[in-house]
């Protein structure tokens, strides 16, 4: 499962190496921060990098939204790191008069959830970009390209693909539609596989290894230094109540592990595909799904290196 990834965060990466073009209108209705929501999850909501090119390149309107939803975190953020301190403060001070588990357990979870908070809070206000800043998760949003009208189009969709005719609780019920099985694309994706088709450019994916007895987190690279290609799958999810908003989310597909990825402790492997079968991908011809599993199996097999990741 590829549950981590650096991705390509930047829609003018995409522009460059793809000449794809912004779904500015999607981008707008996706990262729009609507006041009566938590500014931490909206600032959290997609990889730094995007949120601070939107803040260079996007409409006034939304540039203004998202410094808003920002300044709005930062003091969020301050005013739980006060609260931390006070309660490690009178939990430390209890401590030296009688020593209770409540305190000790003060003490600890204060102490945690403020390095947690103060690591936040120095991200935010870091003028530079650092390569976390790329960096996505399951429920994270980042761009996917898919094509559209004729052409390449870079669009914002959240890494865990609901399906569309799907409850909204499928979320919570397959937690782990952000990877799509390559042996199950004609079960449980049949909705989405041969029909919408995207890209996620990566850098670098995260797998969860045990080792020694120990759940360890090992990130992988081509050897080549070469963006991935991630085969993808995505779903335009509309609520057919009409109370919840429509959802863009796509899921990496997964096929047998790279024998250097097995040979890792990892047992799936990301499908990257070659820039020569880039088009053919994300628009496929209706009903030939021969022709994608040919490119499944002329997909490009760099050496995944692997290290622990910091």
């Amino acid at each position: 499962m590829c549950y981590s990834a650096q991705v390509h965060a930047e829609w003018k990466q995409f522009q460059r190496e793809f000449g794809a073009v912004m779904d500015l209108n999607q981008y707008i209705k996706t990262f729009w921060w609507d006041q009566g929501r938590s500014p931490l999850k909206a600032v959290g909501m997609a990889p730094r990098a995007t949120l601070r090119e939107l803040k260079a390149i996007g409409p006034p309107d939304l540039r203004e939204n998202l410094e808003q939803a920002e300044a709005a975190a930062i003091a969020a953020l301050e005013e739980e790191l006060f609260a931390l301190r006070r309660r490690v403060g009178d939990a430390q001070r209890a401590l030296q008069v009688k020593v209770t588990k409540k305190a000790q357990e003060d003490v600890r979870i204060g102490t945690n959830k403020g390095k947690a908070a103060r690591r936040r809070l120095d991200a935010l206000k870091r003028p530079e970009l650092v390569p976390e800043d790329s960096r996505i998760y399951p429920g994270m949003y980042c761009p996917v390209m898919v094509w559209e009208n004729g052409q390449r189009v870079l669009k914002p969709m959240r890494y865990q693909c609901r399906p569309c005719g799907k409850p909204a609780l499928y979320d919570r019920k397959y937690p782990g539609t952000y990877n799509a099985r390559r042996d199950n694309l004609e079960g449980f994706w049949a909705g989405q596989f041969g029909v919408s088709h995207g890209i996620m450019v990566a850098d670098r994916f995260y797998e969860h290894v045990e080792i020694d007895g120990e759940n360890r987190i090992l990130e992988f690279e081509p050897r080549t230094g070469e963006p991935m290609l991630v085969a993808c799958l995505w779903s335009h999810w509309t609520d057919p109540a009409g109370k919840e908003p429509d959802l863009l989310s796509f899921a990496a597909i997964t096929d047998d592990p790279e024998p250097e990825v097995a040979a890792a402790g990892h047992d799936r492997t990301i499908i990257n595909i070659k820039p020569e079968q880039l088009d053919a991908w994300l628009n496929p011809t209706p009903g030939d799904l021969a022709s994608l599993y040919r490119i499944f199996d002329d997909k490009r097999h760099p050496y995944y290196e692997h290290r622990q990741a910091a």
